[in-house]
């Protein structure tokens, strides 16, 4: 790894941003792989105009020690199958409680142990309920469970895309060393890191820093990740 002192300079004045997301979307930061921590999952909106009265948030393969904390949509209710395996996790509305139009936001969060892959994309299938003013009942599935590039990521894809987090390696404050054992295509899962280095490569998410690299002679913006790469990254 080597990193001139001005483009590590610049690096210490990351500044961060989040997009808005139209869709379920997990906005409780990094997950770190193997680690135990709380997820939060955004409903910015209702179905056609109808108020959000249900969701069920499915628990994906791997993800153990689930406990999810009530919410305005309702207490959280444990979905297991035969064999008492957890399956998902529902919250639903009292019928006196629902809205006549989409109006409010609404969050439903759960702390669960991650399974200790980094590197990789896990999906929590979720199924929002909806019901209008007349009764009527509307279901969207929230479902479609692979990035654009079918390769790790952190790129949604476009048609009702399951909400994920991607699983990202223990860290420390400072400089971090791994050893990549999937394909990275979407570099944006290190927004929160000041910059990533992999040989004379180089990426960040702040555009001043990423301008810097791009200007520094002998290094080239990194772009993904390959299989079995070794990179430097500082938080």
């Amino acid at each position: 790894m080597s990193a001139s002192p001005r483009l590590l300079l610049a690096a210490v004045a990351v500044l961060l941003c989040t997009a808005a997301e139209a869709h379920i979307s997990v906005i409780s930061g990094p997950a770190i792989a193997g680690n135990n921590q709380e997820l939060t999952f955004n409903i910015s909106h209702g179905c056609s105009g109808a108020d959000t009265f249900r969701i069920e948030v499915r628990i994906p393969d791997g993800v153990t020690s689930v406990r999810p904390l009530d919410s305005m949509l309702g207490k959280a209710v444990l979905s297991k199958d035969a064999e008492g395996v957890l399956k998902s996790v529902v919250w639903t509305k009292p019928a006196a409680d629902v809205l006549p139009g989409d109006t409010h936001l609404y969050r439903v969060s759960l702390s669960a142990l991650l399974p200790n892959t980094p590197f990789t994309t896990l999906f929590f299938p979720t199924i929002q309920s909806c019901r209008a003013a007349d009764g009527t009942e509307t279901t969207v599935e929230w479902t479609a469970a692979s990035t654009d590039h079918g390769h790790g990521g952190g790129t949604a894809p476009t048609t009702n895309p399951a909400p994920f987090v991607f699983l990202l390696p223990a860290r420390s404050p400072g400089w971090n060393k791994y050893t990549v054992d999937q394909h990275v295509h979407d570099l944006s899962v290190f927004k929160d890191a000041q910059i990533v280095w992999a040989g004379n490569t180089a990426y960040s998410a702040n555009p001043l820093v990423l301008s810097l690299i791009e200007k520094e002679q002998g290094t080239q913006v990194l772009k993904e990740i390959h299989p079995g790469t070794e990179i430097w990254v500082k938080y």
